[in-house]
């Protein structure tokens, strides 16, 4: 009996691993195989992508950020017979990450600390956050303090999230699941930033997690205005007169959208690999003027600099807001 054609149920839900309903059937697939391949290849990525939430507004510990995914997978033979296949069905956590080119097909991500640099910067007395994955994680040390990390098997559970308290120099250093195994150790930087008002930006990184970076030094605020404009009669007919105070060009359509140019500060290379994940995510927020706002990087280019060509290093990032400044949601 030779394969000839499935049919994948999929099922995309919250909640413990095998816990879905009819209800959470997503998509129904069906496709034959190719007459010169011995398998079927299906690619469901972009298809669970849209179940997972990007809600962010400042509260970690509430953000959707996997899904379980169960595919039931139905065989059949040349003749539409069923064929029998002990895997189906098969169960995935899925994140919003991404593997680069030389990973190669399906690459395993980080399954401990989600974060790629290894140090933080943190305004003095502000606490931060360093994203881990629950299952590849059993404990982490704060000056001393241990905490373990727990997981009911909820899918809100998979990323958690480190709190770093205000004010801390000690490093982070995050376990395996053994407890004796060193994954990655955090470095925290506390800066001192009397003259500008620092502005955190969080966004969805590499590993699918939110990651925070400040901008510590100067910021410039701009906008742009859009509008259209045609030529009106200001002719009164009873007199033949017009008012002089009435443009003959009448505006219309008139709105703006606002940019924002943020620079880090000094800082080590390794945030280089910050940087970089901020420009390829798809959200992106700042928290500005005690509002998380999402943002769209204006900048398409960046150079990856290091102390050695660029001595002191400093990234200015310029970014749209996602909005117009005259609201006109309707």
């Amino acid at each position: 009996m030779a394969l000839n054609r499935v049919i994948v149920e999929l099922y995309i839900y919250e909640g413990t691993s095998g816990s879905y309903t009819e209800g959470d059937k997503k998509y129904t697939i069906q496709r034959e195989r190719i007459s010169d391949r011995t398998n079927i290849l299906i690619e469901i990525a972009e298809l669970v992508r849209d179940y997972i939430s990007s809600d962010f507004n400042d509260n970690y510990f509430n953000s959707s950020s996997t899904v379980w995914v169960t595919a039931s997978i139905n065989y059949y033979d040349e003749n539409d017979n069923p064929i029998s296949q002990t895997e189906s069905p098969v169960t995935y956590l899925a994140f919003d990450g991404y593997g680069e080119f030389e990973d190669g097909i399906n690459p395993q991500l980080s399954t401990g600390a989600l974060m790629t640099k290894s140090t933080i910067y943190l305004p003095e007395g502000t606490a931060g956050k360093v994203p881990i994955f629950a299952e590849g994680v059993g404990k982490y040390v704060i000056g001393g303090v241990t905490t373990q990390v727990t997981d009911n098997g909820h899918s809100n559970q998979k990323i958690q999230y480190i709190d770093v308290p205000a004010d801390t120099t000690n490093d982070v250093v995050i376990y395996a699941t053994n407890d004796s195994t060193v994954v990655k150790t955090v470095k925290v930087v506390q800066v001192c930033e009397p003259t500008f008002t620092p502005i955190k930006c969080s966004f969805i990184n590499h590993y699918g997690a939110i990651e925070d970076i400040y901008f510590f030094k100067k910021s410039v605020e701009s906008f742009n205005v859009s509008d259209s404009s045609y030529n009106r009669n200001i002719i009164n007919s009873a007199n033949l007169t017009y008012s002089t105070s009435k443009g003959q060009r009448e505006r219309y359509n008139v709105n703006a959208n606002t940019n924002i140019t943020l620079n880090t500060g000094f800082v080590l290379e390794d945030f280089n690999s910050a940087i970089e994940e901020m420009f390829l995510s798809e959200n992106v927020w700042l928290r500005y003027e005690g509002k998380t706002l999402s943002v769209i990087p204006n900048s398409k280019s960046f150079t990856f600099k290091n102390s050695l060509n660029d001595n002191l290093i400093n990234h200015s990032v310029d970014f749209a807001f996602a909005f117009d400044k005259i609201n006109n949601i309707r």
